[in-house]
């Protein structure tokens, strides 16, 4: 891997134990973060032991942009919580699946979806995610994609269907005239959803957060 900071994922399913379709819903997860942005990540979504799977991704608005669209995605009966860590990843060793990795990156991840569940399991039970930067704890861009997270997973938690819909078509890039055509309805009541609903702050903070490169 190279020297570069990047940022890795780890994510485990919410529950897994209690879901009638175990396997459906592992397939569900790698669908979903292959399937829902043209974002390319380093090293693509994969199981790796028990519930959980890890992906990397190069930029933070990589990250984000594939993380929000797979949640969004993800069928209402299937839930992720995820743990994203900024820094370097090197090579240790191979295995059966490929290359083991170790590195500030894994560690600062696994720290950070440690987190997700402590707090989950605390005064904001809908959080799914968080954030560490293996070289500045607490620093800037920690602290402000924590608070975009603790945002966007309350108004994920909260949405209908259609509005998870919504929501995925604009962060993909679609205009409200197309997803209303694709939703058959006005144009109008696509715009209602999206203030009403949350839906555009989850959009508005990622463009933000992402420098409005997208």
């Amino acid at each position: 891997m190279s020297d570069e900071p990047i940022y890795a994922v780890i994510l485990d399913l919410v529950d897994s134990r209690t879901l009638d379709d175990r396997p459906a819903a592992q397939r569900d997860v790698e669908r979903a973060f292959r399937e829902t942005t043209d974002v390319t990540p380093v090293d693509p979504v994969h199981a790796t032991v028990g519930d959980e799977f890890q992906v990397i991704y190069a930029t933070l608005t990589d990250a984000l942009v594939a993380s929000t669209a797979a949640m969004l995605a993800l069928p209402p009966t299937v839930q992720v919580r995820l743990g994203m860590g900024r820094g370097t990843v090197r090579t240790v060793g191979s295995g059966t699946s490929g290359p083991l990795q170790d590195g500030p990156a894994w560690w600062s991840a696994r720290d950070a979806i440690n987190e997700t569940h402590r707090r989950e399991d605390g005064r904001t039970s809908f959080l799914r995610s968080w954030f560490h930067a293996s070289d500045d704890r607490h620093g800037t861009e920690e602290r402000l994609v924590n608070a975009y997270f603790l945002s966007r997973d309350h108004v994920v938690a909260r949405l209908t269907p259609r509005a998870r819909r919504i929501a995925l078509g604009l962060v993909q890039g679609r205009t409200q005239a197309q997803i209303a055509a694709t939703e058959g309805i006005t144009p109008s009541a696509v715009s209602q959803s999206v203030q009403k609903s949350g839906v555009a702050a989850i959009v508005e903070g990622l463009r933000v957060l992402a420098g409005q490169e997208r």
